[in-house]
């Protein structure tokens, strides 16, 4: 059973589907290890025994009678604390939705479930989802998998960690600057951001309307691909024969490899090599405008994030960590005009990196410009934290502003990943790529 513990969904799926796996006992042996780790309180905000035993037992009836619903039908998977879950507390890491229980399930949750997917529980989250960093004395900050001492990157800070300590086979997180990415890279996993608008947020606490997301965290391509479709409720990508050769793939310089730290930056000239010996073209280019899109979220987002939360936040700002209260009261100093303008800026932004990269199946880069801070010096210095916090979303947050779907995946240096960008709507090309990268990066 502990040899579970390190599957991947597919797997465990091909598990249940050939009779090897029972559903009840694999679901027992997550909450078994869940329950009996050191680190459970930081990565788990509540563990649905009760829910996730069910479910379970219900997938081990459709086994046995041949009726399964989807591959990961029996799988059980974690989900990010903003995510309804009907009947189960539902707080976004946040002393402001305190007690707060919802009494249906977001859709994608749902729609999860109606394919056969066991709920473990929810993890813990930066506040409101406003931080890469994965900090949040509010309610708990999880631990990162390469470093005691760091944080796990944010804001699906325990959605990464509850798959990189083999707490659950994968997670589910939302991303609205990088926030499923950037935990991702840094805890070596497998992180897909969706386009904008692709997976419905009905039942998910928001944070900034037009720019979240939703993503999975998972060990592998396979498993991103199989859970976009449940939640969906779509097909799933066919990564059959998924090939690296006659790919034409691009490095974006303008912003990526700015200031990029040593460490991350060699981890990826080395990714860069291992795919083009894989039969991928590449080349560097300049699009400027990418970093114009950049330059519009702090107007865009925090406005947004401001006006969403603003009665909220208000009537108890004690309630809330100073450093994100500080973030979301930087939206109230924007206009409505400077807002129209902020959209009117992006929209020819991303217009003009459109006509940049059409030539190119997806473009490139690091996934973080810096390794996992620090969490002592986060704690006590507050410039690092605000240098760190606004470098860890840097690179991620290009593919937000310029409504891309998004795909990072480990390279042979802890805490470092590559990214991939495709044009909205593209996953099923991205996931393709993502699946020859995986070999390639192997």
């Amino acid at each position: 059973m502990n040899d579970w513990l390190k599957m991947t969904a597919s797997d465990l799926g091909r598990g249940i589907e050939a009779g090897d796996i029972d559903p009840v006992a694999l679901t027992q042996a997550y909450l078994d290890a869940i329950d009996g780790h050191e680190l459970k309180d930081r990565i788990y905000a509540r563990v649905s025994h009760k829910r996730a035993l069910s479910e379970a037992r219900a997938a081990a009836q459709r086994a046995k009678t041949g009726q399964r619903l989807s591959l990961l039908d029996g799988v059980p998977i974690s989900w990010k604390d903003l995510f309804d879950t009907a009947g189960i507390g539902t707080e976004a890491g946040s002393n402001l939705l305190k007690g707060r229980v919802p009494d249906q399930d977001a859709v994608v949750l749902a729609n999860a479930t109606a394919m056969g997917l066991v709920c473990l529980g929810k993890t813990h989250m930066s506040e409101l989802a406003f931080s890469g960093l994965g900090y949040n004395p509010s309610t708990n900050t999880p631990p990162c998998v390469n470093d005691a001492g760091a944080v796990p990157g944010g804001s699906s800070s325990g959605a990464a960690a509850s798959v990189a300590f083999d707490l659950a086979p994968a997670a589910i997180g939302s991303d609205t600057g990088g926030s499923v990415r950037i935990p991702a890279a840094w805890n070596d996993l497998v992180g897909l951001k969706t386009t904008a608008g692709r997976l419905t947020l009905e039942g998910v606490v928001p944070l900034a309307l037009k720019f979240d997301t939703i993503g999975p965290l998972t060990r592998s391509v396979e498993d991103a691909a199989q859970l976009l479709a449940l939640m969906e409720g779509g097909k799933v990508a066919d990564l059959r024969g998924a090939s690296l050769k006659g790919r034409r793939l691009a490095v974006l310089r303008t912003v990526f490899l700015e200031d990029t730290r040593d460490v991350p930056l060699a981890a990826f000239e080395r990714a860069v090599k291992q795919l083009n010996a894989a039969g991928a073209e590449i080349d560097y280019i300049d699009v400027p405008e990418a970093r114009e899109a950049v330059d519009l979220s702090a107007l865009l987002i925090t406005s947004e994030a401001y006006g969403l939360w603003k009665e909220v936040i208000e009537a108890n700002p004690d309630a809330m960590f100073s450093e994100i209260l500080a973030r979301f009261r930087n939206g109230a100093g924007h206009d409505a005009a400077d807002y129209v303008a902020g959209w009117v800026k992006l929209e020819a932004a991303r217009a003009a990196y459109d006509r940049a990269t059409a030539g190119y199946d997806a473009i490139i880069g690091p996934s973080s410009a810096i390794l996992p801070p620090n969490l002592e010096r986060l704690n006590t210095e507050e410039d690092y934290y605000v240098t760190e916090n606004l470098l860890s979303l840097r690179n991620t947050r290009v593919g937000n502003m310029l409504g891309l779907c998004g795909l990072t995946l480990p390279t042979d240096t802890p805490s470092c990943g590559i990214m991939f960008l495709c044009a909205p709507n593209l996953e099923e090309q991205l996931l393709r790529i993502g699946a020859a990268a995986e070999v390639a990066l192997a």
